[in-house]
This record gives C-alpha cells, sequence and structure tokens, in this order.
C-alpha cells in the first residue's frame, strides 16, 4: 500500500524537478502497474517451486531497493528503473501474502483474515497521504517559492525515501513466520507441515487438514497444462472475470485522479484538497474495509459483492446524471462528494477485499499460485487500461465531453457493475465457512454428468 500510494504527492514535483513532458509524467505514474503484472506472472512458478514464504522475502527485497533507488536518482530514466521494480514487488506481494493467508488460516477465520490484507493496502495508502503532506509541510506554506523550490529538489525524494520503514518492517516480521503447510505437503515435508498446523488449530485439525491436502495435491498436478484443462476453466474464467472486473468498476480513477476531482469540490467547499482526498479516499476505503473484516465471514462473500456492487453502480450513475444534467457547481460539487464517498464506502466494504478472498479460494492448492498470479496479471493490466483511457474519456475536447459533459466514464463504470452483479449472482460459489479442499471438490462435482 505505501509504495502504491507514494506517487501521488511527489508526482508534482518530481515533474518540475525532471521537466517531464504530459506522456512522461503518465509514464512515470504508470510504470509501476506494468511491474505489478510483471510480478505477479514471476510469483506463481517463484512460490509454487521455492514456497510462498521466499516469494514475500523477494517483494521485501524490491520494496527496499525501490525505496531507495527512487529517493536517489539524478534522471528520470534511473527513476523508472527502482519504480518499475517496486511494482513488481507490488504485484509479488499481491499475490504471495493474501495466498499464505488463506492456506494457513482455518475456514471458519480465512475470509476475515485475508481481509485483513486489504486493510493493510488501504492502511498503507492512507499513510503516505499524511506522511507526504507532513514533508510538503515541514518548511512551511507548499505554496511558498523557497519551499516549492525545496520540494522540486529534495522534499519529494524524501517522500520515496520514508518507504524504508515498511519495507524494513515488512523484512522483519518474514523472519518470525512459518512457510505455508500446503505447499510443505506438496513438497512431501510432511512432519513440518503437521506441526504447523498443529500450532494453528490443534491435532485434530492438524490431522484432518493433511489428510484433505495430499488427496487435494494427488488429484490435480501443479502445471501450467493443468491449469488451462478443462476441469479448471471455470474457476479460471471467474477469477479472471472478477480481477478485471475489480478494476474497471472505477475505483482507481478517484485514487489515481481523486487530486483533479477534489480541487474543483475544494473550490466550492472551502477546504484544502489535498486533506479532503485523503479524508474521502483513504478515510472511508479504511473503515469500511474494517466492516468488511467484520461481516465477510459471517455473511458470506456473494451478499457483500452483490450489495456493494449494486451501491457502486447506482453512485455512479448518481455521479453520471449530476456531471451531465445538473447546472450549478456548487450543487454538483456538494452531492459529487456524498456519491463519491458512497461508492467508496461500498467497494471497501464489498469489491475490494472480497475479491482478494475469493482469487485466494477458488483455485486448487496445486496451481494456486501459478492461477492466482495469471488473474492479478489481468487485474494489474485492466488497472493500467482505466489509468490511460479516463484521461481520454474526459478530455476537454472530446465527443465524449460535448455530448455527456463528463458522465461518460461514470455511465460505463456503472455498467461494469451491473455485469459484476451478474458474474458473482450466477456463477461464483458461496465459500463461506468452507475449507479450501472442499471448496475444490465443489468444482469438479459440477463437472459430473447429471
Amino acid at each position: 500500500g505505501y509504495d502504491t500510494g507514494v506517487i501521488s504527492g511527489a508526482i508534482e514535483p518530481l515533474t518540475a524537478r525532471f521537466a517531464l513532458s504530459d506522456f512522461m509524467k503518465g509514464w512515470a505514474s504508470g510504470c509501476v502497474l506494468i511491474g505489478c503484472a510483471a510480478g505477479v506472472l514471476l510469483v506463481g512458478p517463484l512460490s509454487d517451486r521455492f514456497g510462498r514464504r521466499l516469494a514475500m522475502f523477494l517483494a521485501a527485497i524490491l520494496f527496499l531497493l525501490s525505496a531507495l533507488g527512487t529517493a536517489l536518482p539524478q534522471d528520470i530514466a534511473t527513476f523508472i528503473v527502482f519504480r518499475f521494480l517496486g511494482g513488481v514487488g507490488i504485484g509479488v506481494a499481491s499475490i504471495s501474502t493474501p495466498m499464505y493467508i488463506a492456506e494457513i488460516t482455518p475456514a471458519h477465520l480465512r475470509g476475515r483474515m485475508v481481509s485483513v490484507n486489504q486493510i493493510a493496502i488501504v492502511g498503507g495508502i492512507a499513510a503516505t497521504a499524511f506522511v507526504n503532506y507532513l514533508i510538503a509541510h515541514s518548511r512551511g506554506d507548499p505554496t511558498h517559492p523557497e519551499v516549492q523550490r525545496w520540494l522540486t529538489e529534495t522534499g519529494w525524494r524524501w517522500m520515496f525515501a520514508t518507504g524504508l520503514v515498511p519495507s524494513v518492517l515488512f523484512t522483519l516480521c518474514l523472519l518470525f513466520i512459518p512457510e505455508s503447510p500446503r505447499w510443505l505437503i506438496e513438497m512431501r515435508r510432511e512432519s513440518q507441515a503437521r506441526a504447523i498446523l498443529s500450532r494453528v488449530g490443534g491435532d485434530r485439525f492438524a490431522d484432518i487438514e493433511g489428510a484433505a491436502i495430499r488427496a487435494s495435491l494427488a488429484r490435480e498436478p501443479g502445471t501450467w497444462s493443468a491449469l488451462f484443462s478443462s476441469a479448471l476453466r471455470r474457476p479460471l474464467l471467474i477469477g479472471i472475470a472478477l480481477a478485471i472486473l475489480q478494476q474497471i468498476t472505477g475505483i482507481n480513477v478517484f485514487l489515481y485522479f481523486g487530486t483533479t476531482i477534489f480541487k474543483s469540490l475544494g473550490a466550492s467547499t472551502g477546504v484544502d484538497a489535498g486533506l479532503l482526498q485523503q479524508m474521502v479516499i483513504n478515510g472511508a476505503g479504511v473503515l469500511f474495509t474494517l466492516v468488511a473484516i467484520a461481516t465477510v465471514d459471517h455473511w458470506g462473500r456473494k451478499p457483500l459483492m452483490v450489495a456493494g456492487a449494486c451501491g457502486m453502480g447506482l453512485s455512479l450513475l448518481a455521479m453520471g446524471v449530476m456531471a451531465q444534467r445538473l447546472a450549478d457547481p456548487e450543487a454538483v460539487s456538494h452531492w459529487m462528494l456524498v456519491f463519491i464517498l458512497l461508492y467508496i464506502a461500498c467497494f471497501g466494504l464489498s469489491v475490494g477485499p472480497v475479491t482478494w478472498v475469493i482469487l485466494a479460494e477458488i483455485f486448487p492448492t496445486a496451481v494456486r499460485g501459478r492461477a492466482l498470479g495469471l488473474a492479478t496479471f489481468f487485474l494489474w493490466m485492466a488497472d493500467y487500461g482505466v489509468i490511460q483511457s479516463f484521461p481520454l474519456l474526459d478530455a476537454k475536447d472530446s465527443w465524449f465531453v460535448e455530448r455527456f459533459n463528463h458522465a461518460f466514464p461514470f455511465y460505463v463504470y456503472a455498467l461494469f457493475c451491473v455485469v459484476l452483479v451478474m458474474i458473482v449472482w450466477r456463477w461464483v460459489p458461496e465459500t463461506k465457512g468452507r475449507s479450501l479442499e472442499d471448496i475444490e471438490r465443489g468444482w469438479r462435482a459440477a463437472r459430473l454428468p447429471r
């Protein structure tokens, strides 16, 4: 989360320091997403062969290198190389962390614990907004020419350098965690796996889970050909669809372009735009992800996903109608703020964390690393597509703005919310309270003739 969010406060002084064109400004921000896509393709085979713990260590090393490399460059090319490496680390961590949590946690706690990963991510993003704000104001008013000069030369470097703190903490924490017991059984290291399962849930739990894992692994080979076989086609397509739809329902428009949106809000509300953005995006995201943690193992995955996607779609539709129809800018600003808050609340309650819960659960153990990596590759590429397309859809001289007055992107994202509801309602199984092996048996049963 920290590595993802730090660019938001640093991009303007970075642009001034290296005199970046619009294209290079976008590339300096977006290259991290290409790194994320590369990381998720790497982590599947790596974690399946060498273990989940080693994959997380690789992510930690890349975070450390990126924090140092993006703080010290003398040219933009060097900055982009290390920003890309940080993206690879984000990609690796985005797969290995929820996968590890899902594999080591008992079924009745799994949804809650995988959702904790999401609260850590949004918490990291919130931390960057706070730290960037403190750095920007550490020398006085950021609009003062002397302070602006310091930010352009040095201040943005401190923003990236502070990423060393979470990177070191992450590395130290990894020293104290055990390997995934499911991976250990796959590697025939039975005694280690049983000891870990006993710590998690007691000896009886270890016996039952160990037997179920061994039976599961005996049925499914952990290869790319097995992943693309007809037997796994349904969970793979569902996973890819959910990963793409999590992004193309619009969340990152508010994360990446929130400053532009909230500047117009600040003009009419009288509130500092940067502070407003931090309060709305990060505060609402953290608050409602906490609600998701408390409810995902009680209400279930499907009810949360359907309710949240419906709320997101209605909020986006309201934003579009206001952007297209209302003539009073002040009224639009106030109501737009309300519906952005509602949209982010619905995302934080459902589609944000619960998508990761489902992705971590639905794939068989033997191919989980590869499958989760492939689905998340599509997630990051969809993220990149949204970030590249929004400025084109919302450009002042575009046909879309001439016809819809900045409303068209909101209508598109609302339509994808409808698609998400339909897919979850029709195709996604409820996994609440079920073991990973029981979920896998459900896919096999669905293939049997009636």
